[in-house]
């Protein structure tokens, strides 16, 4: 397997703007993961993909600044 590392410098403006990305991503896996992990303890089934990416628009609403990535 070949990797490639590249070195990043970017501008104050998109430092900030990866931050938020990165946020949001954060709290969509870590959301997913919960959620998941607690139907599958409950039910012995996890949840899929598909049920998983219905629920972003309602996260979305709840909150506003999830929308803006």
């Amino acid at each position: 397997m070949n990797v490639v590392k590249l070195r990043i410098y970017p501008t104050p403006e998109q430092s900030v703007a990866l931050a938020k990305a990165f946020g949001c991503c954060r709290l969509v896996w870590n959301r997913s993961l919960q959620l998941t992990t607690e139907a599958y303890r409950q039910t012995g089934k996890g949840i899929s993909g598909y049920d998983l990416k219905k629920m972003l628009p309602q996260w979305k609403r709840e909150l506003e600044w999830l929308g803006e990535t």
